[in-house]
């Protein structure tokens, strides 16, 4: 229910959760399902948090429908790869915790809710040369759900990322994704993407919004409705101000509402899932590197994913983790200027591993594996970006921009005038020409190119080894070989987009033990407190080893603490 009618200024539950992202909400749905009166509260007028705007996707490794596929592994494996990954911050109490509970997380919810999975069986993790990586079977994304078994519920949550969308319509990641970029190339794919398309706009002139929803929105809506269902009180536009400390022990909050402040008296746990402090200025100038202001970031979460939860936790004595090996999780991201003056966030995720694009510095060289993580994208350009500024350029030719689109421009046929026009495409007819055009320096980067084509006509790419492991050449074209993520770039016109570092959350949460419960600075637990998802310092100790290392931990230990908070020991 909105909170927009009188109340009585103390209202009592068994369990309060402060956010409603994928972790607030796993807990919530979790723990009342266990026999527990839930109550969750979101300052946003609607539900979802970043998880909405997020592509959905959860490592979970040795999960069931992996298992259904025929892929079977030991636990060893995915350990023995993060054992490697994490190096010295590898806490093997909270990684066996969080490998345990993972599988049973998706059992759960498949056997008790509307939260239904389709598998990511084809996902590698994206250090193949690792010991113990997996080249699929470990990531879930929640399967995609029609908007109208939602109910009056849909229109309080919130809608897919407009830059990630196509006129309000979400693309799922795989063969959705797949259709739309082999359009021009297959009946079939034209066909599918007619399908949806002539759907979204039916779907719009009745209700005004996508009601095929996927990735991140599907995922919220599942658990929203699943958390309507078990009776779960959900109070938006309710921002927690502060918590109630009686005894040693957290007890409740304070939430301001229209109607005025309410104190919710949770007789056995608070949970802060709050979603971390991606948008707070001053922890990002503290801790994130080469952000001297708090403001030299593009941050993708909505603004107010700002560290409320961090700070309640440090009201009653909770330690943010700062040693972390890096405090944010980056994504490479470009600013997309609107028709309507506000600017836009970008995140480049799909076009780097294709075939004929490089990213290059201010001069003109490559840095890394454009094929590789955006995480690893990222950390790069943060650690080898010269001069104060930190950015770097995708670089392609006409042809692959028609065919993959770049950034924020859309491939072949729509439109890409209006993206030259805006600013945000830099063109050219000539390599160097364009370097000017971006402010990088003309010689290096004609350099780079000639030397990176010379190899790439034979399909190599001998100085980062572009499409070596199973990720990058997931990540590449399929069609294009020899190598699917190589291929020269050599008639102009030439395009390019500045990217910078973004990121998709925040790794330095709360420290808390393996069933979320926040610690103190004794590393003792706060009685009464547990934080999840951002809030929760990452277990993957600022390392970014797969994709869905965010949603998947978020998910599970939402779980975990709504197991706990209930008393349930034993899995099903």
């Amino acid at each position: 229910m909105a909170v927009d009618t009188p109340m009585s200024t103390r209202v009592d539950c068994d369990v309060l959760v402060i956010g409603s992202g994928a972790a607030g909400l796993s807990a919530a749905v979790t723990a009342a399902w266990h026999g527990q009166k839930v109550i969750v509260v979101e300052k946003d007028p609607v539900f979802g948090g970043a998880t909405a705007w997020s592509g959905g996707w959860m490592w979970v490794p040795c999960n069931p429908l992996a298992q259904r596929a025929g892929i079977i592994e030991e636990r060893a494996q995915p350990r023995t790869y993060l054992e490697h990954e994490l190096g010295e911050r590898f806490d093997a109490q909270m990684i066996d915790a969080f490998l345990e509970a993972a599988p049973n997380m998706v059992s759960f919810f498949e056997r008790h809710t509307a939260l239904q999975f389709a598998d990511g069986n084809g996902i590698a993790d994206i250090h193949g040369n690792t010991p113990g990586a997996g080249t699929g079977g470990r990531s879930v994304i929640a399967a995609p759900y029609d908007g109208r078994q939602v109910g009056k519920l849909l229109k309080r949550l919130r809608k897919t990322m407009r830059e990630t969308s196509f006129m309000g319509m979400p693309i799922m990641a795989g063969k959705d994704l797949g259709a739309f970029l082999t359009l021009t190339r297959s009946w079939r794919s034209l066909l599918h993407v007619s399908k949806r398309f002539s759907r979204h706009l039916l779907d719009l002139a009745l209700h005004g919004r996508a009601m095929h929803l996927v990735n991140g929105v599907a995922l919220v809506a599942r658990l929203a409705r699943s958390a309507e269902d078990l009776g779960v009180l959900l109070w938006e536009s309710a921002p927690a101000k502060r918590l109630l400390h009686q005894q040693g022990r957290v007890c409740g909050a304070v939430i301001d509402t229209a109607r005025g402040p309410v104190s919710i008296h949770a007789r056995k746990a608070v949970v802060l899932a709050a979603g971390g402090f991606a948008n707070d200025i001053e922890r990002r100038k503290a801790l994130f590197p080469r952000t001297p202001s708090g403001h030299e970031h593009l941050a993708l979460p909505p603004l107010g994913a700002n560290g409320d939860g961090l700070r309640l936790g440090e009201s009653v004595g909770g330690q943010v983790a700062d040693d972390l090996h890096s405090p944010v999780a980056w994504a490479p991201v470009s600013r997309v200027p609107h028709k309507d003056g506000t600017v836009g966030h970008f995140p480049h995720i799909i076009e780097r591993g294709k075939p004929g694009i490089i990213g290059v510095l201010a001069n003109g060289k490559r840095f890394v594996n454009e094929a590789d993580g955006y995480y690893d994208y990222v950390s790069a350009m943060v650690a080898q970006a010269p001069g104060e500024k930190v950015e770097s350029w995708l670089i392609c030719s006409h042809a692959f921009q028609r065919r993959y689109g770049l950034g924020m421009s859309r491939p072949y046929p729509l439109p890409l005038q209006p993206f030259i026009a805006s600013g945000y495409l830099k063109t050219a007819r000539t390599i160097e020409a364009l370097a000017r055009a971006c402010g990088i320096d003309p010689q290096g980067l004609h350099d780079t190119v000639n030397e990176y084509n010379d190899h790439a006509r034979l399909g190599e790419d001998p100085a980062f080894g572009r499409g070596s492991t199973p990720y990058n050449r997931k990540q590449g074209d399929a069609l294009h070989t020899p190598n699917p993520c190589v291929a020269p770039i050599e008639q102009g016109p030439f395009y390019a987009v500045k990217v910078e570092p973004g990121c998709f959350g925040t790794f330095a949460g709360l420290r808390t033990n393996q069933h979320a419960q926040v610690l103190d600075s004794q590393r003792q637990p706060i009685d009464g407190l547990y934080a999840v998802g951002t809030d929760m310092a990452s277990i993957m100790g600022g390392h970014y080893p797969a994709g869905g290392i965010n949603l998947g931990p978020a998910a599970t230990f939402g779980y975990i603490a709504g197991r706990h908070i209930a008393g349930v020991t034993e899995y099903e």
